[in-house]
C-alpha cells in the first residue's frame, strides 16, 4: 500500500483523502563555490517532516472502510476489521517512529525543504491531513508533501567559470513544483542562482502545463495557474 507517487522517503503510508499527481523536477543551484557548499550541507537532511500523528483518528479511518464498505457487505468480521485496523495502526506508528529517528543524523536527502524552509510546531502538531497544514505547505513551499526521489544530477556548469559551483538535484513533488520553497530559497541566498525545471514530458506528470520557473518566477508562475485553469 503506497501513495500513488514513485515512491516513499518517509516509508510509511497514510490514507489519502484526495488523489495526488507526482511530477518530476530538476534544480540547479549555483553560485560560489563556497556558498554552494554551504548551500549543500544545510539543504540536507532525512527528508521527513516530523508529524505529530493522530493514531487514534487513523485507526478509525482504516476501520471504516472494511466495517461498512459503500460498494457492498462487508469481506471481514467486525472483530477481524478491528484486529487488521490496529495492526495497521502500529505497523504505521513504527514506521513513523523510525522516520523521526533519523532526523538528527541522516543526511541522505540532498534536498530536504524542511530543513531549509522548517514547518513550524503549531502545524506540525496539527498533523499532515488537515487543511491548515496543507495551506501551509501550499503557502511556502508550493506543494504539499515532502520531495521524493531526492538524487543529485551530474553538473552542468561550464569548467571555464572559475571558484565557481553548480548542484543540480532531481526529485518529484506533489500535485505541483516547489516554487514557492524557490522563491523563499533566493531571497535567503542571494549569492546563489536557483533555476527550477519541471518535467512536463509524458509520464512526468498528468493534465500539468509547463514552466520552467526560471528568473523571479512572476510570469512563469502565471502561465502555470492559467494552463492549471
Amino acid at each position: 500500500m503506497d501513495e500513488a507517487s514513485p515512491g516513499s522517503q518517509d516509508h510509511f503510508w497514510q490514507p489519502e483523502r484526495t488523489h495526488t499527481d507526482w511530477l518530476r523536477n530538476t534544480l540547479a543551484v549555483s553560485g560560489p563555490t563556497e556558498e554552494v557548499a554551504r548551500f549543500t550541507a544545510a539543504a540536507a537532511g532525512a527528508g521527513v517532516i516530523p508529524w505529530a500523528l493522530d493514531l487514534a483518528a487513523l485507526e478509525e479511518e482504516f476501520l471504516l472502510p472494511m466495517a461498512a464498505p459503500q460498494d457492498g457487505a462487508p469481506a471481514i468480521s467486525l472483530s477481524g476489521a478491528k484486529l487488521l485496523a490496529r495492526r495497521l495502526k502500529e505497523g504505521v506508528a513504527l514506521n513513523h517512529q523510525r522516520a523521526l529517528s533519523r532526523i538528527d543524523t541522516d543526511r541522505s536527502c540532498p534536498l530536504d525543504l524542511h530543513r531549509l524552509l522548517p514547518v513550524p510546531a503549531s502545524i506540525l502538531r496539527l498533523g499532515p491531513e488537515e487543511p491548515a497544514s496543507r495551506d501551509w505547505l501550499a503557502a511556502h513551499w508550493g506543494t504539499t508533501r515532502p520531495l521524493r526521489h531526492v538524487e543529485v544530477l551530474p553538473g552542468k556548469l561550464d569548467g571555464r567559470k572559475k571558484k565557481m559551483a553548480e548542484l543540480r538535484v532531481g526529485f518529484w513533488s506533489a500535485d505541483w513544483s516547489p516554487w514557492q520553497a524557490v522563491l523563499r530559497l533566493r531571497r535567503s541566498w542571494p549569492a546563489l542562482a536557483f533555476v527550477l525545471q519541471p518535467d512536463y514530458a509524458p509520464g512526468g506528470a498528468e493534465g500539468q502545463g509547463a514552466s520552467a520557473l526560471e528568473g523571479t518566477g512572476s510570469s512563469s508562475v502565471s502561465r502555470e495557474r492559467a494552463r492549471r485553469g
